[in-house]
């Protein structure tokens, strides 16, 4: 398990279900420590754990299906 020393607000379980710009609206103006990136489902991305990066995973109507987190 990674630790993150103060990353600031860490998860927005209460974005499931809105807009994926929205949300990565509000995730950057939460935890300006972060980037956030939109990605669909599917979509393949590295998996590694970075402290200062958000993805937003939406479907393919842009909803957030997830649960968006540090990592």
């Amino acid at each position: 398990m990674t630790f993150c020393s103060d990353p600031g607000k860490s998860s927005w379980p209460e974005l499931v279900g809105t807009n994926g710009e929205v949300a990565a609206h509000v995730i950057e103006k939460e935890n300006p420590k972060v980037s956030v990136r939109i990605v669909k489902e599917g979509m393949m991305v590295t998996m590694d754990f970075r402290c200062d990066r958000v993805r937003v995973w939406v479907d393919d109507y842009g909803i957030v299906k997830t649960t968006p987190h540090i990592g």
